[in-house]
């Protein structure tokens, strides 16, 4: 992927990773900072009117977006695996999208066994 996308980062997301992927130079909204506590839903459609690619541990999200059809972010990165430091899951984030499969559309897992990608469904809303 030649330029990073735009994301929303949960309050889930560690502080120091956030500040990480700030100074490589993304531009992240972090939740913590601005609506710390808010639904899973609410996060969800800030991402989708925002445009900006959800980032979150939260396995809600899969539930949210292919089981209730809820309007959907461009794409949503779930890291399903617990982190050692802070900033792994800025490094985990950088891998994501250096995958070829990095694209709007997409619902990436990166977990245990590596990164998995399937699309999103097309949303109602």
């Amino acid at each position: 992927m030649e330029q990073s996308p735009a994301l929303l980062a949960n309050d889930s997301v560690p502080g120091a990773t956030v500040g990480v992927l700030h100074a490589l130079g993304w531009d992240v909204a972090w939740i913590a900072e601005s609506s710390t506590g808010i639904m899973d839903e609410a996060v969800l459609a800030l991402a989708a009117v925002e445009s900006r690619w959800l980032f979150a541990f939260d396995r809600d999200y899969g539930e949210l977006a292919f089981r209730r059809r809820l309007p959907l972010p461009p794409a949503i990165v779930l890291l399903g695996i617990g982190h050692r430091s802070t900033f792994e899951p800025a490094e985990w984030m950088v891998r994501s999208l250096a995958s070829e499969k990095a694209a709007v559309g997409g619902f990436f897992g990166f977990d245990a066994r590596g990164l998995r990608w399937r699309p999103l469904p097309e949303s109602h809303g």
